[in-house]
């Protein structure tokens, strides 16, 4: 996987966007305005990804890379490494569980709405 298809997987998200608030190399993917992945647009080497908890435990034990969160909360977020270790279906179902930790933390109006989103698909 490279950036630019990795990017285009997370704009295809519902209610997804990306800035970069950091510095000019740090791209961070939010959906509704709530930041759920970020990644050096430079050097696409890692993606931090919120994960739940337990879940973040397990996938460290079984995937030498994937890490607790460089610079991040390390209860919530994993740095993946895309070393080429790991298949691109995993990145993406790790990308949509962090965008899913995200819309199940949003306020419940807004959790409605792109619910809403999905259904009507």
């Amino acid at each position: 996987m490279n950036i630019e298809s990795y990017r285009d997987f997370c704009l295809s998200l519902p209610f997804t966007g990306e800035k970069t608030p950091f510095d000019q190399v740090t791209l961070v993917f939010t959906v509704m305005d709530k930041m759920f992945a970020l990644t050096n647009m430079d050097r696409f080497e890692s993606v931090n990804l919120k994960c739940n908890p337990e879940k973040s435990i397990q996938l460290r034990e079984e995937y030498a890379a994937i890490i607790p969160g460089w610079h991040m909360n390390k209860k919530h977020w994993n740095t993946v490494i895309l070393d080429g270790s790991l298949h691109d279906d995993l990145i993406k179902e790790l990308t949509m569980h962090s965008y899913q930790c995200v819309v199940n933390s949003l306020p419940k109006k807004l959790q409605i709405e792109v619910e809403k989103f999905h259904t009507s698909k």
